[in-house]
This record gives structure tokens, C-alpha cells and sequence, in this order.
């Protein structure tokens, strides 16, 4: 076991358990494919029972006041900054980003938390003037749904994990949270942050296991009056059509393939400055990442040649090594699955500017790639890549790249670049997306909402929206007494 790395367990009923039914799992580091730990996996036994807390937790939490939650989230987000030099390290070891984006994933998961823990603060209702006689009043509240199931991924093991629990704890909810298998460490750190902050013990818990079983059996359970999701269009259909069985309350994210207009009055590059860094963030591992470059023809040749020269300079390595610039795909998986996105798009007819093979060195590197022409019909065109590549083309008329934008099933994040006022506002309007950034890449803050339109998912996270999903509305008519 690595010396920097924590002991796993599960937090099940107000305990930690280093053992559980289902048995175990290695974690891999993805730099260097050594083993980090062995995680153990919850079976049923372990979901009931965590379920099962997390209805004695919200007993409890549910009665504090809104001051009270906000104070105890405080102070969990105080020492996630406390201790982001160990969480950052345990997020880079099991999950490969630079140490840097890894710091400021801590600290930006901190702010999150800070900011639901103050909209709890300003959870308000309203009053309705009564319409018929005999009325005293009607109010409109907002009570906590109940216990949450929260499921989240790989490549944001810290920020995902706290726009769940921020948003569900400060609107009262207790909740039972699976982080990915491949990345448990960062949020058992969080969890136990917010444990010695002050959140009940039983009101929150913390499994690991089948991902199947795992989100089956907890959104099958009585207790369970919620399910929010970070993932796949596939998972979040399988996961929305069992809480749809069950009437209960679903929040998704679920990806994207995001399209970046570059207009003809833009500056190339402004736009190449912020574009690489963008796109090669996390190794792309992002489901706002900027994927499909739309450019206008009087600069698509040049600055094509010019992103695919600073793709080629990027130092990669492992994350903990300062000079790293772009670190490992976090699944061995992963690296098939860009091979083969590269292999298609290069069989009918793109061309391959820049990276397009495994690295040659230890771990599971990509090579930065940029594929320009690449067919609508080819695979990376219509399936989001989730890594290291980046798709150039031009456009000629602004109607054409506005309807090459519009043209997948997602609309998560989108990007323009502008320096038109009346384009910047078209495109604003006309994208179909939940995020569209013009001039910008910079969509996802503590304060904004996150989330997307079409298969890219239902709802929202972060920002008063966030806090607000995890809400049950009643209406409360008083009349004169008889």
C-alpha cells in the first residue's frame, strides 16, 4: 500500500467497515499500474443497512436549523481546505491529474459546499394572496426530500462527490453516497470531513461495490426518496426508468460532446491560448470538455496546425511529478476505446494531425490527438470521446456551424468565440446546451447551475438550483375557524 494513501473501508451505520459482504477490489494507480489499496464492496446486506441509517440520519438532521446546517457545512468545507494537501495527493494517486488540478479541484469543492451551506440559510417560500373568501392565508414551503442515493464517477472524485452532498445535506437530506470503484480514497476523505465537522454519523454513509447491485438495491429501498446521478446516457436511463417505477425524484448529468464556434472576427489566437489547456484538461476527461472545433474556413488550416503543435509539446507524466502537464486516462479501458475512435475516424477519411497512439511509456497514457475532417458518420463525431481528442473542421456560414453545433443529442456545455455583440448574443440564444460559453470556457462555478439539456441530462447541480433539487414544495391554505 502506498504510505500516502488511506486505509479503505465503507461508512455504514455510523461505522467504518474495512470488510463487507461482497468482498473486495484492488484501486490501481493509473500512472503506473501498481496497486494502492484493496476496496471492500458492499453487498445487500451493507446497502439495506446503510439505507436504512440514512432514514435514522435524516430523523435527526432534518430538525436542525437551516443556521445549524450551514455552520456545520462550514466547517467541512474549512477542513477540505485544511487538508487539501493530503486529499489532493490521494485524488491524484488513485484518479492521474496533475497535483495542480487536483489542489484546485479540492478548493473549488470546498467553495461548492460553502455556498449551499449559506443558500440553506436563504431556502425561502412565499406567500399567495388568498382568491375566495373564508382564506387566512396560503404559504408555499420547501422541505427536505428525504434520504438521497448519490452516485458519481471517476474523473472528478472531489467535486462531484460535494455538489451531491453539499446540495443534499444543506436542504436537510441524509445521504448514502457511491463514489466510483476506481476512485473511493478522495471521498472517503470528504465524508470524513463532514463527519468531524458535525453531520450525524447515521446521516451519512458511504458504499462501494457492483455498480448494478449497488444502485438497484438502493433505489429499490423504502428509505430512499431520491437518486441523484453523474454519469453515462446509458446508466442515467437504466437509473431513471427504476425511480420512474418507483415515483421517485431523479437528478442526472450525463455527459456531452461540446461544440466550439470559432467565429471569423475572432482572434485565433486568444482562442488557440485558451483551447489547449481546455481541451486537455484531466486528460479530457470531462463532460463539458471542448470536443468538435468548428472554425471558421478563413482560419481552420492554420490553426489547426498550430493546436495540434502545442498538443504535441505537452509534457505528460504522473500527476504528483510538477512538471506534468497532462497525466494518465484514469481506465485501462480507456486507452481501447480512443484507439478505436482514432482508427474509425482515420478509416473514413480524417486526418490524423497530431498523437493517435498509446504513449510509449508505463501507465495508461494517450497521446494528445487532433483529427481534423472527420466524417459525421464516424464514431468520435457522434459518441462523446471522454479523453484526449480534439476535432477540427470549418465552417463557411454562421446558420451552418450553428446547425453543426445543434446536431447531436447533447447539450451540455457549448463554446463560442466572438468579438460581434449581435453574434455573441445570437449564439447565445440559438445553442442548444445548458452552459454555453462565449468567449470563455469558464462555465462551471460554485454559484451557476450545472446541467444539460437533451440526452445530456434532467435538472440541475451547484448554484440555488442545486439546493433547491433536493426540495419537496407544500402548500399550506389556512381558513377561519368554524
Amino acid at each position: 500500500m502506498t504510505p500516502a494513501y488511506p486505509r479503505l473501508a465503507l461508512h455504514v451505520a455510523g461505522h467504518w467497515l474495512t470488510e463487507a459482504s461482497g468482498g473486495t477490489r484492488p484501486v490501481v494507480n493509473p500512472a503506473d499500474e501498481s496497486v494502492l489499496g484493496h476496496l471492500p464492496l458492499a453487498g445487500v446486506a451493507e446497502l439495506h443497512a446503510a439505507a436504512e441509517s440514512a432514514a435514522r440520519g435524516f430523523a435527526i438532521w432534518r430538525r436542525r436549523s437551516a443556521l445549524q446546517r450551514c455552520d456545520t457545512l462550514r466547517r467541512a468545507a474549512q477542513l477540505m481546505r485544511d487538508r487539501v494537501a493530503q486529499i489532493a495527493t490521494v485524488l491524484t494517486l488513485e484518479q492521474g491529474k496533475p497535483g495542480a488540478e487536483a489542489t484546485r479541484e479540492v478548493l473549488l469543492s470546498a467553495d461548492i459546499i460553502d455556498f449551499q451551506a449559506e443558500e440553506a440559510r436563504r431556502l425561502y417560500g412565499r406567500t399567495i394572496p388568498p382568491r375566495v373568501e373564508g382564506i387566512v392565508s396560503q404559504t408555499v414551503t420547501r422541505h427536505p426530500i428525504g434520504p438521497v442515493a448519490a452516485f458519481t464517477p471517476w474523473n472528478f472524485p472531489a467535486n462531484l462527490p460535494s455538489r451531491k452532498l453539499g446540495s443534499a445535506l444543506a436542504a436537510g437530506c441524509s445521504v448514502v453516497i457511491k463514489p466510483a470503484e476506481e476512485t473511493p480514497g478522495t471521498c472517503l476523505l470528504i465524508v470524513q470531513a463532514f463527519l468531524d465537522a458535525g453531520v450525524p454519523p447515521e446521516a451519512l454513509n458511504l458504499v462501494c461495490g457492483d455498480p448494478p447491485l449497488v444502485s438497484e438495491t438502493l433505489i429499490a429501498h423504502d428509505a430512499i426518496r431520491k437518486a441523484s446521478l453523474t454519469g453515462s446516457v446509458a446508466v442515467g436511463q437504466r437509473l431513471g426508468a427504476l425511480c420512474a417505477a418507483r415515483v421517485k425524484r431523479f437528478t442526472s448529468e450525463l455527459g456531452g460532446h461540446a461544440p466550439v464556434i470559432v467565429c471569423e472576427d475572432a482572434d485565433p489566437a486568444a482562442v488557440l491560448k485558451l483551447s489547449v489547456p481546455a481541451k486537455f484538461r484531466n486528460a479530457g476527461q470531462v463532460c463539458a470538455s471542448p470536443i468538435r472545433f468548428i472554425v471558421h474556413r478563413r482560419h481552420c488550416a492554420d490553426f489547426a496546425m498550430r493546436f495540434a503543435e502545442a498538443a504535441r509539446a505537452l509534457r505528460l507524466g504522473p500527476g504528483l511529478d510538477p512538471a506534468t502537464q497532462m497525466g494518465p486516462l484514469t481506465h485501462a479501458r480507456r486507452l481501447d476505446d480512443m484507439v478505436a475512435f482514432v482508427a474509425d475516424a482515420r478509416d473514413q477519411g480524417a486526418r490524423i494531425l497530431c498523437g493517435g497512439a498509446r504513449a510509449a511509456r508505463p501507465g495508461w497514457f494517450f497521446e494528445p490527438t487532433v483529427i481534423e475532417g472527420a466524417p459525421p458518420t464516424s464514431r468520435v463525431m457522434q459518441q462523446e470521446p471522454f479523453g484526449p481528442i480534439a476535432l477540427i473542421d470549418p465552417f463557411d456560414m454562421l446558420d451552418e456551424a450553428i446547425d453543426r453545433a445543434n446536431a447531436l443529442p447533447y447539450g451540455l456545455g457549448a463554446y463560442a468565440f466572438t468579438r460581434d455583440l449581435d453574434t455573441s448574443h445570437r449564439l447565445a440564444d440559438e445553442i442548444e446546451a445548458g452552459m454555453v460559453g462565449i468567449n470563455h470556457y469558464g462555465v462551471s462555478q460554485p454559484e451557476a447551475p450545472f446541467g444539460g439539456w437533451k440526452h445530456s441530462g434532467i435538472g440541475s447541480e451547484q448554484g440555488s438550483e442545486g439546493l433547491l433539487a433536493y426540495t419537496d414544495v407544500k402548500l399550506v391554505v389556512v381558513g377561519r375557524s368554524a
